[in-house]
């Protein structure tokens, strides 16, 4: 899951990025992240929110958790889920946007 303070540190070390370092493709050095490494970041993130998910209901069923935590796992797994699908969308748009402009 991108929490707040992941969204924050990658929004400091972009305003420390050169235009070289946004993708991976510029042989320059790199300075911060980039956008390739936050995606990769964030889509960890998203598998390690549902895996957990997946682990809070098991051991709810087994008897060993809070129906409480297994609510708030799987709200966690869901919104990180909507947070890559979202970033997913925009990135498409801009890349459709991109197609439509003029040579």
């Amino acid at each position: 899951m991108i929490t707040a303070l992941a969204a924050a540190k990658a929004y400091a070390t972009s305003g420390a990025m050169g235009v070289g370092s946004v993708g991976s493709i510029g042989g320059g050095q790199k300075n911060g992240l980039d956008f390739g490494d936050i995606l990769k970041s964030a889509m960890t993130d998203a598998a390690k929110a549902s895996k957990v998910a997946e682990h809070k209901i098991a051991d709810q069923v087994a008897g060993k958790a809070e129906l409480v935590d297994v609510v708030t796992a799987i709200s966690s797994a869901e919104a990180s889920l909507e947070t890559v699908m979202s970033v997913r969308d925009q990135v498409i748009s801009a890349y459709q946007e991109i197609m439509r402009m003029p040579i």
